[in-house]
């Protein structure tokens, strides 16, 4: 029960921001000692519940453009799968993880510049090229499958330096990408478990997690697409990375 709480709790933090919270839910896992194949099945299916809600939300905000997202996922999708798909060890694992929490969390603290459409400016050059948001979308995708995350947590500050969008496009767009890359990994670790059998073992014995999530997601997403300022939303998120991140990562170095 105290781990389904803290899921829907997750859900509905991230949720605000257009993320899924699929990093918090695989430390969350980690740290209750769940067989580390089943983490980012778990995850993956909680990222979908949640962020599926936030498409819908933002969407029928007016906050997503699906052809402003298309190069950030033509190559972030196929990535994920293979990254899904790519065999890793426990203590990899939960290295990658928690350096790639700790990261993102420290990123999100610092002061970023208010987005393009917030102060009437123009979006960066970069942002407008045809390589560099497919070749940023690919090694994000890549990232999202081996560690069972959607990758919108390390999309939002990218989207923000490049002054793509204003706060709630952003969260939009990460949203979907979060969905996409999420269920291209989900396929790629379903494959790599090789049989149905372990993957109705992982949803049957979390299966009260996946309610939870449901419920914190609509909500974060409600509140996230109209009445939360985003700005908070980061704080609170980026302290929550940091403590999930720093316990990661002791584990890692003292085993």
């Amino acid at each position: 029960m105290l781990l389904a709480f803290l899921f829907f709790a997750t859900a509905l933090l991230y949720a605000c921001a257009g993320f899924g919270g699929g990093s918090t839910y695989n430390a969350l896992l980690v740290l209750n000692n769940t067989d580390y194949r089943f983490i980012p099945l778990v995850s993956l299916i909680c990222n979908i519940i949640v962020v599926t809600g936030g498409v819908w939300h933002f969407s029928r905000s007016g906050h997503i453009r699906i052809s402003r997202i298309l190069p950030w996922v033509t190559l972030s999708v196929p990535m994920a799968w293979l990254g899904g798909y790519i065999a890793i060890s426990e203590k990899v694992f939960v290295g990658l993880l928690g350096s790639a929490l700790f990261i993102s969390g420290i990123r999100m603290l610092l002061f970023e510049k208010p987005a393009a459409s917030d102060q009437g400016e123009k979006p960066a050059d970069l942002a407008q090229s045809i390589y560099v948001p497919p070749a940023i979308g690919a090694a994000l995708g890549l990232l999202a499958g081996v560690t069972g995350i959607g990758g919108g947590i390390f999309l939002a500050p990218i989207l923000h330096f490049l002054r793509w969008g204003n706060a709630k496009e952003i969260a939009g767009i990460c949203s979907l990408f979060i969905l996409v890359n999420s269920v291209a990994g989900l396929i790629g670790q379903g494959m790599k478990l090789g049989g149905e059998s372990l993957f109705l073992q992982a949803l049957s014995s979390h299966w009260a997690l996946f309610p939870s999530v449901f419920l914190g997601g609509q909500v974060g997403s409600i509140l996230g697409a109209s009445l939360i300022k985003t700005k908070y939303v980061k704080i609170a998120t980026a302290i929550l990375i940091l403590y999930v991140s720093a316990q990661l990562l002791y584990r890692f170095f003292a085993e």
